[in-house]
């Protein structure tokens, strides 16, 4: 009908808008009917999450390196029993893990391997509209610290490019591949925009088996057992996600924890969504 915009149209504009990172304006009413506005029922269609932040004076907020380069973060100091939950690469895709994030709304932070983006990248847009961010893995997964300078920026600058361009949202918080990094990995992460390194203080050996643990073992840097306030937890996109996510989740909650949104943790400055400045009251 002349003048007037499909409703679909609208619904599927709307979409691109959230995609890029912002709400459309909608300006005209449909068929004139009151009742939820688009960015509600957007909301609703992409389960946009808002997760719970920290409790005022529960924790110690990160801070910024002496040095001015991205500091490290093992583990959050909080006093809340919470965790939080990371994935790390993405060469499997489980459909009901997307549904099993959706359906127990937990938080998770996901770390890409942007090379996977070419064949699997509506995988992580469901991902990314089920709650969870993407933040940078690198291209191709190489040990960052054999690399030259040059080597690394390209690593990261590119991965950076690529998520932004896909996604919307520019990285920036880094995980090195496993684990591995060194002063110039820092100084070319903040060359490409990044504000922060997370790393782990344990793992959960999902679909493989963890030294000393065996296969779905779990193990914490310092040796101890259990979890402990403020762990990141590394877990990895591997086959028979959705299961062993089940399991963990289990195990999180048997212990009288809760996952929490590591970002919310985390201060702008850093890379987070946490005021600089937490309220103390």
């Amino acid at each position: 009908m002349p003048g007037k915009t499909p409703v679909i149209a609208m619904v599927a504009a709307g979409v691109f808008g959230v995609a890029a990172g912002g709400w459309p304006v909608v300006t005209a009413g449909l068929g004139g009917e009151s009742g939820p506005s688009m960015r509600t029922q957007l909301a609703s269609v992409l389960d946009d999450q808002r997760w719970a932040t920290p409790k005022p004076g529960s924790w110690t907020m990160p801070q910024p390196a002496a040095n001015g380069l991205p500091p490290v973060i093992k583990q959050i100091q909080t006093q809340e029993r919470v965790v939080f939950l990371t994935i790390d690469d993405g060469y499997t895709y489980d459909s009901e893990f997307v549904n099993l994030v959706r359906k127990e709304k937990v938080p998770i932070l996901t770390f890409l391997t942007s090379t996977y983006i070419k064949g699997q990248g509506q995988y992580f847009w469901a991902m990314r509209n089920a709650g969870s961010p993407m933040e940078n893995h690198t291209v191709d997964h190489p040990n960052m610290a054999t690399l030259s300078a040059a080597a690394q920026k390209k690593q990261i600058c590119d991965s950076s490019e690529a998520i932004q361009k896909q996604y919307g949202h520019r990285p920036q918080i880094f995980r090195p591949p496993f684990g591995s990094y060194n002063q110039t990995t820092l100084q070319v992460a903040k060359e490409c925009g990044i504000k922060s390194v997370l790393l782990w203080s344990a793992e959960f050996y999902n679909g493989t088996s963890g030294p000393g643990v065996g296969y779905n073992g779990f193990a914490r840097a310092d040796g101890a057992k259990g979890f402990k306030p403020g762990d990141i937890i590394l877990m990895h996109y591997r086959k028979g996600l959705a299961q062993e996510f089940q399991m963990i989740l289990g195990w999180i909650r048997q212990a009288g924890f809760r996952p929490a949104a590591v970002q919310n943790y985390l201060p702008r400055s850093l890379g987070g969504n946490a005021p600089d400045q937490p309220s103390h009251a």
